[in-house]
């Protein structure tokens, strides 16, 4: 296994060369498979749930009751990027069953997503505090402990992005090395482990923590 995403294709733009790696290729098959599905099961949707109509009903409700019960109230302006957000990890984390390197490998893939997440925490904090109010909030309890406030919340987009890296390209890793000691056995316990539950755990706890700092930021 390669550390890094290879490099699939080089374009040329203004003279300069542009490196297009697995995980660009990737990362826009899978928004490609989401927008059109999503349309496809959405152009039939019908006053009374029927089939799929009732799969996607119950994640939206179990989305917004997440919503709810990180935030303690009902938020229904961050339903569409928490589960814009949940879908797309959720593909992106299990993308390795079929044989593709999974963009959250990519520390650009997770910082990129633990960014936007960032961005938004401060607008929400400032949109209900006002900036002045929500600025005031780094001198509490003390005035002294500012910087360290600061240092806080600029270190969280890190901790999101480096989580979900780590525990993905762990996995990677150590799947690898499976197959190199024993390449004659199929270890699907460890793939079950590794790929399935490692992957839907690490978007719920993504989830949850961007909830979470955006909650904290408006309190």
């Amino acid at each position: 296994m390669e550390f890094f995403p290879k490099v699939v294709f080089v374009l040329h733009i203004l003279g300069k060369p542009i490196p297009v790696t697995e995980t660009v290729i990737v990362t826009w098959g899978i928004m490609a498979v989401l927008i059109v599905s999503t349309y496809l099961v959405g152009k039939n949707f019908r006053k009374i749930p029927q089939g799929i109509q009732n799969v996607v009903e119950a994640i939206y409700e179990g989305i917004e009751n997440l919503i709810k019960v990180t935030m303690g109230e009902k938020r229904p302006e961050f339903i569409p990027y928490v589960g814009t957000l949940a879908l797309f990890l959720l593909v992106a984390n299990l993308i390795d069953l079929i044989a593709l390197r999974p963009p959250t490998a990519d520390l650009s893939t997770t910082l990129a997503l633990a960014l936007i997440t960032f961005v938004l925490t401060q607008i929400e904090g400032a949109r209900k505090k006002g900036v002045w109010g929500y600025l005031k909030g780094f001198f509490k309890p003390l005035a002294f402990m500012a910087p360290l406030n600061f240092i806080g919340a600029l270190t969280n987009p890190f901790s999101l992005a480096f989580r979900l890296f780590g525990n993905i390209v762990g996995g990677m890793v150590i799947m690898s090395l499976v197959y190199t000691a024993v390449p004659i056995f199929i270890p699907v316990p460890l793939h079950f482990y590794f790929d399935m539950f490692s992957g839907i755990l690490q978007t719920f706890i993504f989830i949850m923590l961007t909830l979470t700092f955006i909650s904290m930021a408006a309190d």
